[in-house]
């Protein structure tokens, strides 16, 4: 009798075991709570500047397009002048 009653209780956890591991398991949860947090500012920070460099990009786009179309309109006044040089007469 007294063989079989040790045996069932030496496969009890004691509370305060019980209670020194939940502790533990908690102290490493905050941890990584602590972490992920630290990693989801980061993203968040590294999101917001992505999409202030994409923003930054299209307005460049835009001004090289611009640019582009004066560079063009001149090109043509260039070209145009040369032919009227062109076809006036020498002499």
């Amino acid at each position: 009798m007294i063989l079989v009653g040790s045996v069932g209780l030496g496969g009890c956890a004691t509370k305060g075991f019980v209670r020194e591991q939940i502790a533990t398991v908690n102290t490493r949860i905050d941890g990584m709570d602590g972490r992920l947090r630290t990693v989801e500012g980061t993203s968040g920070q590294a999101l917001t500047q992505a999409q202030a460099a994409a923003g930054q990009a299209q307005q460049n786009a835009q001004r090289i397009d611009q640019i582009n179309g004066r560079v063009d309109g001149l090109d043509q006044q260039m070209q145009q002048q040369q032919q009227r040089q062109q076809r006036r007469p020498r002499g």
